[in-house]
């Protein structure tokens, strides 16, 4: 099994199931005889065996949902991959990789604001809300052929340099 390659709340997950199962596999073979002798007994094995397969249902089920990521997130539902661009704002510019030219499809912007004023990205007609200093959004936007202006639109930082051209082909 590759817990390693499975996200943190899917291997918690999968923890934590693990965890109350073995409890109670350990407190009904070491504890429950100890206090009780004859263990289930006549009257208690019928709740023993039933707990013992909704334990057991519970942990394949657990096996099947933390057990199995999800599609990447950022995979188009034709199964063709989301193109992510990163991009960094400051004052007063937007720093994108070097790009000659991109094909037509669905790209992910992720923008990180390493200004110390609030930035936003204006990509064709979709845009980012406010980001603050520090912070990173993102912003997914279908590109067709041509040229695709980016910007930021707070008040005169479009003036002061904050825009850029992405060629599409």
């Amino acid at each position: 099994m590759l817990v390693a390659g499975l996200s943190t709340g899917h291997m918690i997950g999968l923890a934590v199931t693990g965890g109350v199962f073995i409890a109670f596999a350990l407190s009904a073979s070491f504890l429950a005889p100890r206090r009780w002798p004859d263990f289930p007994g006549k009257n208690g094995l019928s709740v023993f065996i039933i707990a013992s397969v909704v334990l057991f249902a519970a942990m394949i089920t657990a096996v099947e949902v933390f057990g199995v990521e999800k599609s990447e997130a950022g995979t188009e539902a034709h199964g063709e991959a989301a193109k992510t661009i990163d991009v960094t704002e400051s004052e007063y510019k937007i720093a994108l990789p070097s790009l000659t030219s991109l094909a037509p499809g669905t790209y992910t912007f992720v923008v990180k604001n390493d200004g110390k004023v609030a930035h936003n990205l204006v990509v064709g007609t979709k845009t980012t809300a406010l980001i603050p200093p520090g912070e990173t959004a993102e912003l997914t936007v279908p590109l067709e052929a041509g040229t695709v202006s980016l910007f930021c639109s707070v008040d005169g930082h479009r003036q002061l340099g904050m825009n850029a051209t992405i060629s599409v082909a």
